[in-house]
């Protein structure tokens, strides 16, 4: 049985993938970005850095500043669609 993963607070309650990409070439999507509250802007960061297909790393960019207001490990509540 796994451990409860955190849940984490974003701007907003919905979910737009902006950006899903395999960064380091391995066939397999391993960083997510998404708007959480539908300005367009990114302010979820989401990051497989094991290679397994699951999110290990999530950061939240509360005041969209460029600096993550949160960042905690698995997927913060918040698993990509896809």
């Amino acid at each position: 049985m796994s451990e409860p993963q955190e849940t984490v607070e974003t701007r907003g309650d919905e979910r737009v993938d902006l950006l899903a990409t395999d960064a380091n070439s391995d066939g397999k999507t391993d960083v997510w970005v998404a708007d959480t509250d539908g300005d367009g802007k990114a302010d979820l960061f989401q990051f497989d850095t094991d290679g397994d297909g699951k999110v290990d790393v999530t950061m939240v960019d509360l005041d969209q500043d460029g600096n993550p207001d949160t960042v905690v490990d698995g997927d913060g509540g918040l698993p990509p669609t896809a």
